[in-house]
Order: C-alpha cells, then structure tokens, then sequence
C-alpha cells in the first residue's frame, strides 16, 4: 500500500461516522425535505396540484357551501383523510400548500425518530435508505394523501413487538386515511403472535371512527370509499393497462388515453377494458387470498413472526399494487414501509436479508419519478419509450412480488423437509 492510499480507508470511516451520527442523519432529511418542497412549489411540472387544486377545493367547498365530501355525498377517500386536508387549512388557503408540506415534514421527522430510536438505536442504515428512497421518489413523496399514511404506517409496524395495541391503532387510523395498510394490518394479525391485540385495537379503532363519522351525517357515505374505487376503469398506470398502451403506440382502432372528469383520473380504454376492468378486483382478492394460504403453511411449519411478518406484509402490499386497475405514482411510497420492516428485522439477526427487495423498491421508485412529473406528457401522447420506461417499471412489480412469494413458498415448504411440524 502507497502513502497516497493510505488516507482513503480514514476519510471513508470517517464519512460513515458522520452519516452514523444523529447530526448527520437529521442534516440529510432536512436537506432531502427541502429538496422535494422545492421540486413541489416551484418545480415546473407542479406535482403538488393534487393538494393545491383537488383536496383544497373539497375543504374551501366545505366552508363555502356546506358541503362535506364523505360526509354529505359520496367520496373516494375513507372518512379520516379529512382530517389533514382539513388541518392544511389552519393558516388560511393562500399557505394551503406549505402547511400540507409541513404537516408531511413533521410526520416523516416523528417516523424517522422511532425508525432510529431518537438517535439511541443503530438503525441508521435503514433511516439513510428511507431517505434515499424519498429522495428517488420525487416530490409525490410529499404531495399525495398517500404521503400522510406511510410516516403512520412506519410506526406502527416498528411497534409490533413491544406494543401491539398501539401498532392495531396506527395502522387502523392510516387505513382510515387510504385503505391500503389494511393490508399490513392483515398480515399483522396473520403472522404476530399478539394477534388478537392487534385485532382488538384495530376493530375499536375502526368502529369509534364509524361512530364519530355517523354523529357527523355520514351514515349513508362512511363506506362509500369502498364502492366508488370498485366502479372505477383502467387507469393508465396500472399495471394492466399496459397493453392498451402498447396498443395505442401502434395505432391500433378504438384504443386510446382519455380524461374521467369524475374521478380526475386518466384512464385507458380499447376492446376487452371493460370485461378485464370488472375481472381485476376479483382477481386481486384471488391472488391476496393465495398469499394468505401460503402464510398459513409457513405458520403451520413453525416460521416464526419475524421471519414471515416482512415477507407476507411485502406480498400483500406489492399484490395491492400489482395487480389493480388503479394505478398511481404514490402507490410505490407505499412498499417503503414492509422494506424497513424487513430491513429493520434483518439487522436484528431474526430475518431473512430484505438487500435484494430494498433494491428493487429503489429502482421503481427512481422510475416512477421519471414518468412523474418529468415524463407524463410524454406518456400521455404514448411516447413509445416513455410506455417502455414504465413497461420496465410495471415489469419489477411482478419481479418484487415473485420474490415476496417465492419466499412465502420457502418459508413453507423447506421447513417442512428440514423440520416435520408437530400435530
């Protein structure tokens, strides 16, 4: 070794106890933060307009006229989703933007405290690739109702061992918020041994937010979240649209991309959308119900809670997202939460590594970042290569479930050869 290489190995020791340190860590997620609210208030494609156009109008509608969306009519949204875009309206509407950014900031800071421990745990590898993720995201990470749901879900799942109510709780509000950590909430009560806590927790939860919903004139409305998605086409992001925009980039007859004015969404449609569009749903219930029975077998075969929890909560979630007629750029913030599960257990010595899924979710979000914002006109004029980009995107979903369930499978089936279960 040369006198020029000898300070190399110092200088990297030395960079990983500064990323190791609380100040480090806390100085990375100020300046990731800062970056996505610049790229969401000033960035020319304007990412933000969900909140600054869509869920401002329902709370100016609300103050305006009287009426409540979930409450007086019909929503898309379960009922608590109100409560942060209502919250982002305490400063006044011209700072409706900025106070949802702050709100989002602030739960991002309470899930990363938890995440590390408030700086007493070592963690911090996990909270680094949280950060890098965010950051590979783009500035949906913030901009999206989705967005209030991750930080809570976060915690609630590092919360499993030491406190089961609470992670019933945290879970059950955010899927209150949007349904999909339901699907962790499930594989909670599947795989944990406390599952009946959780279960408890998550159905008084459940019911005393029916019950305030119900005080409020929302008895009719309070589960119409349910139906409105049901009704719902192919959304072009969705997994399965691709192939009517594959159709569509060769000019194929009657398939084109068009505008739901009802549910602001863009959607494709072309021969055969309707009849898939009304089999997707069934079949994401076939596929969820499939996982399930592979994590009954792992159970049956001893797999123990921290082994099985990450992997069936990654297969559930990742199916959500799969294998769904809706399909939007926010949905992969949703696979952060089973990754630092699994990342989180690993560590521990008590799981299987979660290196190869952590990978996968980084490269769709870094992915789903170029087709939004930056890309999106062009996948609306179905640019072929932009339709490719997002082909290799919808492609790694798959991938990533193979893996959740293949590991589902092993869990099963080698422990049955290595170790007969007890009858």
């Amino acid at each position: 070794m040369t006198a020029t290489d000898a300070p190399v190995p110092r200088q990297r020791s030395f960079l990983i106890r500064i990323a190791e340190h609380p100040a480090g860590l806390w100085s990375g997620f100020v300046l990731v933060h800062a970056w996505l609210c610049f790229t969401n208030l000033v960035g020319s494609e304007f990412p933000l307009g969900d909140v600054t156009v869509v869920y401002k109008f329902w709370m100016d509608q609300a103050f305006t006229s009287g009426y409540w969306v979930g409450i007086d009519g019909p929503w898309v949204y379960p009922i608590v989703a109100i409560v942060p875009m209502l919250l982002a309206r305490v400063f006044g509407t011209d700072n409706y933007a900025t106070t949802w950014l702050a709100i989002v900031i602030a739960l991002d800071a309470v899930a990363l405290g938890y995440l590390t421990g408030w700086g007493r745990n070592r963690n911090t590898s996990i909270a680094w690739w949280w950060l890098a993720f965010l950051l590979l995201l783009g500035p949906i990470a913030l901009a999206r109702i989705d967005s209030i749901s991750v930080p809570l879900a976060i915690v609630g799942v590092l919360y499993v061992a030491k406190r089961p109510r609470v992670t019933g709780v945290l879970l059950t509000v955010a899927a209150w918020i949007k349904v999909w950590p339901g699907a962790i909430v499930l594989a909670v009560v599947i795989a944990a041994r406390d599952r009946w806590q959780v279960l408890v927790a998550a159905a008084l939860s459940s019911a005393a937010i029916v019950v305030v919903a119900v005080a409020f004139g929302g008895g009719s409305t309070v589960f119409s979240f349910v139906t409105q998605q049901t009704s719902r086409g192919l959304q072009i992001e969705a997994p399965v649209s691709t192939v009517w925009l594959w159709e569509a980039v060769g000019g194929a007859a009657g398939t084109y991309i068009y505008y739901d004015t009802s549910l602001m969404t863009y959607q494709v449609e072309g021969s055969g959308v309707a009849l898939v569009g009304a089999l997707m749903t069934p079949l994401l219930i076939l596929a969820a119900v499939a996982i399930v029975l592979l994590a009954l077998l792992a159970m049956r075969n001893r797999a123990s809670t921290s082994e099985l929890l990450p992997v069936l909560a990654l297969a559930l979630v990742t199916c959500t997202i799969a294998i769904n007629k809706v399909g939007s750029p926010q949905y992969i913030a949703w696979l952060a939460v089973p990754v630092i599960l699994g990342l989180v257990t690993s560590a521990a010595g008590s799981g299987r590594s979660f290196r190869i899924p952590a990978t996968i979710v980084a490269v769709l979000a870094i992915l789903t970042q170029a087709i939004y914002p930056y890309l999106y006109d062009w996948l609306l004029a179905v640019d072929p290569g932009v339709v490719a980009i997002l082909t290799v995107r919808n492609g790694l979903l798959f991938v990533l479930l193979g893996w959740a369930v293949v590991s589902l499978w092993h869990l099963g089936f080698d422990r049955v050869r290595e170790s007969p279960p007890r009858l």
